[in-house]
């Protein structure tokens, strides 16, 4: 394995695993239709970038992954404040 992978790998792991350190670190108790959607994109992201970091992933699917996340994280946000409106007039 190249010393550019493995750099690449490191910074991979390191970056995802303060993600989800601080994840759990400051979630509250319990697992809602929210914290898991977060926890699932999250480790998502993780193995595509450790794909394109090992070089078995092109940088067009990645983006691809990317768009999608995006979007599921874009319809989670809106799907949210959708409930939160229904109570009003």
């Amino acid at each position: 394995m190249p010393t550019d992978q493995i750099a690449g790998v490191l910074a991979v792991v390191l970056v995802f695993g303060g993600a989800l350190y601080g994840f759990f670190k400051t979630k509250s108790d319990g697992f809602g239709k929210y914290t898991l959607s977060v926890l699932i994109l999250t480790l998502v992201l993780f193995v595509a970038s450790l794909a394109f970091a090992l070089g078995k992933l092109e940088l067009n699917p990645l983006a691809n992954v990317l768009f999608a996340v995006a979007g599921y994280a874009g319809g989670l946000l809106t799907g949210k404040s959708e409930k939160a409106d229904t109570n009003s007039p």
